[in-house]
C-alpha cells in the first residue's frame, strides 16, 4: 500500500476518517441497545459505552500506532483530538450559543481533566516516554474516577438526552441486528484507523512533515469526528447544556483510558516537539476552567479566544515545520 501515489493516500485520509465517524455512531447506538436488554443502567452505558464509542476512534488509531511504532501518532493524536475538542468544538460552539457550566463540572470533572494534562506532561515531558508504569497509573486513576462517580451517582447527574433517544428505539430493535451493527461499527473503526495512520504517514513522509504533526493535527482532528457530530447535534437540538461536559468526558477518557491502554500495552516514546504541545493543551484546559467558571457559562467572546488559540497551537506546529 505503500507504493500508491500521494494523492491516493490524501484521498483515503479524507474517506476513512468519514467511515470512523460513522463506524463509532453504529458502535455507540447499538451497545446502548444491547447494553439496555441486559438490564444495566443509564448511568453507567453513559460513562462507559458512550464514552469508549466517542474515543474509540482515538483508542484505535493510538494502539495501532503504538504497536507499529509510531509514538509521535499514537501520543499526538490524543494530545490534539483534546486541543480540537477544547478548541475547535466547544470554542466553537461557545462562538454559536453561550454555553451553561455546573460546579460539579468544573470542581470534579473540568479538575480530572486538568489533572491528567498535567500527570501526561510530567511523565513525557522529562524523558519523552511513555512508559508502562505511566500507563497503569493513568488507568488506575480512570478507574478510581469512574468508581467514585458511581457512588457518587445521584449527585447532579443529568442524563445525557441522545442517549436516551437511542435507549427509546430499543423497543422493536432486534438483538441479533444490534449485534451485527455493534461489530460492523466496530470493524469499520478498527479498519478504518490501520488506513488512516498507513496514509496518514505516507503524507506526512512526502510533505516534509514530522509524524508528531501529522498526528497532532491531521490524524487528531479526524479522530475527534464523533466528538464534533455529538456536539453539533447537540447544538440543532439546542442542548447547549450538554456540550462542555460531552467534550469534558472525552478528553478525560482519552487521556486516562486511550494512553493509559496504550502506556501498559506497549510504551512509546515521542520527538521532543511534543513538549510545546503538551504545554499548549495544559494552558486549553486551564483556559477552558476559568472561562467555565466565570459566570458559571462560556461566552461567545471566550469561545473566540478558545478557538484563537487551537488555531495559534495549529500555525506554531507548522511554523516549526517550515523552520
Amino acid at each position: 500500500m505503500t507504493e500508491l501515489p500521494i494523492f491516493a493516500h490524501s484521498i483515503i485520509v479524507i474517506v476513512v476518517i468519514a467511515f470512523i465517524a460513522q463506524g463509532a455512531t453504529w458502535l455507540v447506538e447499538a451497545a446502548a441497545r444491547i447494553s439496555q436488554r441486559l438490564g444495566i443502567s443509564e448511568l453507567v452505558i453513559g460513562l462507559t459505552v458512550v464514552a469508549f464509542g466517542t474515543s474509540a476512534p482515538e483508542f484505535a488509531v493510538t494502539i495501532l500506532a503504538a504497536f507499529r511504532g509510531q509514538g509521535d501518532i499514537s501520543v499526538g493524536n490524543v494530545v490534539g483530538s483534546n486541543i480540537f475538542n477544547l478548541g475547535f468544538i466547544l470554542g466553537g460552539c461557545a462562538l454559536a450559543f453561550p454555553i451553561p457550566t455546573t460546579r460539579l463540572l468544573v470542581y470534579r470533572d473540568a479538575s480530572i481533566l486538568l489533572l491528567g494534562t498535567l500527570l501526561l506532561g510530567l511523565f513525557i515531558g522529562g524523558d519523552l516516554r511513555l512508559s508502562s508504569l505511566d500507563g497503569s497509573i493513568l488507568f488506575g486513576l480512570l478507574v478510581a474516577y469512574l468508581l467514585f462517580l458511581f457512588t457518587k451517582r445521584g449527585e447532579g447527574v443529568e442524563p445525557d438526552e441522545e442517549l436516551k433517544e437511542i435507549l427509546e428505539n430499543t423497543e422493536g430493535s432486534k438483538l441479533g441486528k444490534d449485534i451485527l451493527l455493534l461489530i460492523i461499527g466496530l470493524g469499520a473503526i478498527l479498519g478504518g484507523s490501520h488506513f488512516l495512520v498507513i496514509s496518514a504517514s505516507e503524507v506526512a513522509r512526502h510533505f516534509g512533515l514530522s509524524e508528531w504533526m501529522i498526528g497532532v493535527t491531521i490524524v487528531a482532528a479526524g479522530t475527534s469526528a464523533p466528538e464534533f457530530a455529538t456536539t453539533m447535534a447537540g447544538i440543532l437540538k439546542k442542548k447547549f447544556s450538554l456540550s462542555a461536559g460531552n467534550v469534558i468526558g472525552s478528553d478525560i477518557f482519552n487521556i486516562f483510558g486511550v494512553l493509559g491502554v496504550a502506556g501498559l500495552i506497549h510504551p512509546v516514546s515521542v520527538q521532543a516537539s511534543a513538549r510545546s504541545s503538551l504545554i499548549g493543551l495544559t494552558t486549553m484546559v486551564l483556559l477552558v476552567i476559568i472561562f467555565m467558571r466565570t459566570h458559571w457559562k462560556i461566552s461567545r467572546w471566550q469561545g473566540g479566544i478558545l478557538v484563537g488559540v487551537a488555531l495559534a497551537r495549529w500555525a506554531l506546529d507548522l511554523k516549526s515545520v517550515v523552520s
